[in-house]
């Protein structure tokens, strides 16, 4: 049996014109993907289909998750990185196949109103993943996250760091 492989993957950072990065709560676990309380915070992400061009990726999975379409490229990671899902007993999920997800960055300043992001909302045949959100700042977002992908979130708040700076 061969091993399972990592999941295609893109994290998006989206900074407000004060530098701040939204982040959304979510619902629930989506199968090995968990929710631990007090962790139940992190930026969009996604899937990247085969093929398909990263900031494009980015873009739709921004949309898919938050409805934002009013935002301009900033840069993207100079890296990929993995991380692991916890161990999963329960039923066939769509992530079941991988070990973990793979993924790449891209950030994207937010040049619209507020009230385009709607994280709760169905768009592209898509269940809501989170119930709320804000901005926070950067460098506290790796402590809101769930364990397994804190370290990821660290190397973004790094990296990142220089689209902090108010836009």
């Amino acid at each position: 049996m061969s091993e399972p492989l990592y999941r295609p993957n893109v994290g998006i950072a989206l900074f407000d014109r004060e530098g701040r990065v939204l982040i959304a709560k979510r619902l629930r676990d989506d199968g090995p993907e968990i929710v631990l309380p007090g962790h139940e915070w992190q930026t969009p992400q996604g899937g990247v289909d085969e093929g398909e061009d990263i900031v494009a990726a980015a873009q739709r999975e921004l949309w898919e998750e938050t409805g934002v379409t009013s935002a301009v490229y900033l840069g993207e990671s100079s890296w990929t990185m993995a991380y692991d899902f916890p161990p999963y007993d329960g039923p066939w999920h769509r992530l079941s196949p991988f070990r973990g997800q793979r993924q790449r960055w891209v950030a994207f300043r937010f040049t619209g109103q507020e009230s385009e992001i709607v994280v709760a909302g169905m768009r592209g045949g898509m269940e809501p993943e989170f119930s709320e959100w804000r901005w926070e700042a950067l460098d506290r977002i790796p402590e809101l996250v769930v364990p397994f992908k804190r370290a990821i979130y660290e190397q973004v708040a790094r990296e990142f760091q220089p689209f902090a700076a108010a836009g």
